[in-house]
């Protein structure tokens, strides 16, 4: 195999090397009714890529505002109602980056949104040669490189659709648990006072009858 032209450690160090051209963080977060909350980043490199990738897990119809502001308060991306977006833009001008949720359409619901905000650096690292490794070897091994880290990215964002998929369905699950059982205790509340009014008016009944009998 042409593989077994490089160590496995040249291998390893070359992951490693990718693994740190990219800065992501991860959160979940519960908006408030009419709440807007924003979040932010610090770009230092120009021509870098920014992904941010979100979606509603939870709460009303699964819907939220979002806006992505650059540096000189210049709107990059906006959207209203939205359930979930992936978007990648890249950096122009170095500075801080804000995303904002907001939830101004809610009076009473909260909005559990899962997100994610990543720095990657568009520069490719070197593959670490060895002595009597042909090009053709070098090239081919980052390409099969760069091809299965697109494969775990891909993979990456299935897991996240079908979490999100997830985490929708237990929640419209729960909501629906939680109306049948109000449902079913107002009816029967209703059957109860139902019960107890005709009680009422059957001894009002008898006890008319036996007035006018005496």
């Amino acid at each position: 195999m042409r593989l077994q032209s490089l160590s496995r450690g040249a291998v390893l160090a070359y992951l490693s090397l990718l693994v740190t051209q990219v800065a992501s963080t991860a959160l979940t977060y519960k908006i408030a009714p009419n709440e807007v909350q924003c979040f932010y980043t610090y770009a230092d490199k120009q021509y870098s890529k920014v992904a941010f990738y979100f979606a509603v897990q939870s709460g009303g119809s699964f819907d939220v505002d979002y806006k992505v502001t650059g540096p000189n308060q210049k709107t990059i991306l906006e959207g209203s109602r939205e359930r979930q977006g992936d978007f990648v833009f890249t950096v122009n001008e170095l500075g801080e980056y804000s995303f904002c949720f907001s939830n101004d359409m809610s009076t009473f619901a909260e909005k559990m949104v899962d997100f994610e905000i990543a720095v990657e650096n568009e520069a490719r690292a070197e593959l670490p040669s060895k002595q009597g490794t042909s090009p053709e070897h070098l090239s081919s091994l980052e390409e099969s490189l760069f091809k299965l880290s697109g494969q775990l990215s891909t993979i990456s964002r299935n897991q996240k659709y079908f979490r999100t998929r997830e985490n929708r369905n237990f929640s419209t699950v729960r909501s629906t648990e939680s109306r049948i059982f109000n449902f079913s205790v107002i009816e029967s509340l209703m059957m109860v006072t139902m019960s107890c009014l005709q009680v009422f008016i059957v001894r009002f009944f008898f006890q008319g009858a036996r007035k006018g009998y005496v």
